[in-house]
């Protein structure tokens, strides 16, 4: 783990100062709307609610801040658009996104004087370079996506690989990227992941900040609610599908396990049907999208993970902060999040009876399950506490000294 520069105590970082002060106000721009349920707005809202507590003012700007008779015709035209062609589809999501964040940024940003902006994706940077009033409003953007947004466009299934749409959207990052006043990765491989085909990168001033949360509420008691849980969209690069192959495995082997899935997208009917092909229709609830699922996690045996590509995981991390062990496979940045026989159980993606014999050795020895979670628990405290690594965040955002943490940020270059 690396050390930031700084003179603060660990006291001083768990109460929020003294970086973050509101000295230099934050503007956080993202072309979602002010609800959604990616890690992507789980970050958002973890940083707001950190910053809310201890009265820091911070801004949320998005496409639909800037209201205008238009807004819906214009974006509800994609859904029309999709049925012709899905890469038309992402190309005007993008466009039309991007002049409606630029715009409402104009606005907010006429009324401030220095900031700092704090993009959540190129999109969102390329409207906040466009609307800045000058270099003293700094643009810093989010490091969330896997290589490059075309790479997750291809994941979702709604680019192809190498097309016009995804050689603009590299185009775009090439250009784009080089010219933010900083990075923020949320984890090695995320860095590591787009050095690799963008080494230009590499002059801009970055921090790698893992992704946190605030810690869970203590429950007096916590009722059984089942024996795995997984929370993710239902899209194709979660891999759903694995999980499913996994519990019919274990019916195999002797061994009747339940799964619920917190989230919604555009497999759930694939998946519900699958589950009833695979026989395990009666083991698994599709709860859809909840906003309170971290109140569900304490009453679960572990949390199950089959997405084959992360930048980070806050479902895992949120787990984890439930006092949950992991099973996940070693992918992307996940075995910084969290290690083989210690909070973790990796298990393949490609042989779900192995994933099962992984999965139910774990839950058949409480001992190790029981060791797993408590281990998974002090991980979260140490390591991703709202209360330790948000400030690291503040701190490069703001440009103020970093305080003093031994944990997963680490500041790569200054300003």
């Amino acid at each position: 783990m690396f050390v930031t520069s700084g003179s603060s105590t660990e006291s001083e970082v768990r109460d929020g100062g003294p970086v973050g002060d509101g000295s230099v106000p934050l503007v956080i721009a993202t072309i979602l709307g002010r609800e959604g349920s990616t890690g992507v707005w789980t970050h958002v809202q973890q940083l707001q609610r950190y910053c809310a507590k201890r009265g820091i003012a911070t801004t949320l700007v998005t496409p639909f801040s800037w209201k205008r008779p238009l807004t819906v015709p214009v974006f509800g035209f994609r859904f029309l658009i999709e049925r012709l062609s899905r890469s038309a589809s992402v190309a005007w999501h993008r466009q039309w996104h991007g002049v409606f964040l630029r715009n409402a940024l104009r606005q907010s940003l006429a009324e401030v004087g220095a900031c700092s902006i704090y993009a959540q994706c190129p999109v969102a940077a390329q409207a906040a370079l466009s609307a800045r009033t000058g270099p003293h409003q700094r643009v810093v953007m989010a490091v969330h996506f896997r290589v490059s947004q075309a790479d997750e466009w291809v994941n979702k299934g709604e680019l192809k690989r190498g097309g016009a749409v995804f050689r603009a959207i590299r185009q775009l990052e090439r250009e784009l990227i080089p010219r933010v006043d900083g990075l923020v990765y949320v984890s090695k491989w995320a860095q590591q992941a787009l050095d690799s085909w963008l080494p230009e990168v590499a002059a801009v001033p970055s921090t790698v900040v893992g992704n946190f949360v605030e810690p869970a509420e203590p429950e007096p008691t916590q009722q059984k609610a089942g024996d795995l849980v997984t929370v993710g969209v239902l899209e194709p690069v979660k891999n759903h599908r694995y999980t499913l192959e996994v519990l019919a495995a274990a019916n195999r082997a002797g061994r009747t396990l339940t799964l619920d899935v917190f989230g919604d997208g555009p497999l759930r009917k694939d998946l519900l049907h699958l589950a009833q092909e695979l026989g395990v229709a009666d083991q698994v609830r599709f709860y859809g999208y909840r906003p309170d699922v971290r109140d569900f996690l304490p009453g679960y045996r572990a949390y199950v993970h089959a997405s084959y590509s992360e930048s980070s995981s806050l479902a895992i991390i949120e787990a984890m902060a439930a006092g949950l062990p992991i099973v996940a496979a070693r992918i992307g940045a996940i075995p910084e999040i969290c290690d083989e026989g210690v909070e973790a159980r990796f298990w393949p993606l490609d042989d779900a009876a192995t994933g099962a014999a992984t999965l139910i050795e774990l839950l058949d020895s409480e001992p190790a399950r029981l060791q797993a979670a408590a281990a998974a628990s002090a991980r979260f405290r140490r390591e991703f506490d709202a209360s330790l690594v948000a400030p690291q965040l503040l701190a490069f955002l703001t440009g103020s000294p970093a305080p003093v943490y031994q944990g997963a940020a680490s500041i790569n270059a200054g300003w």
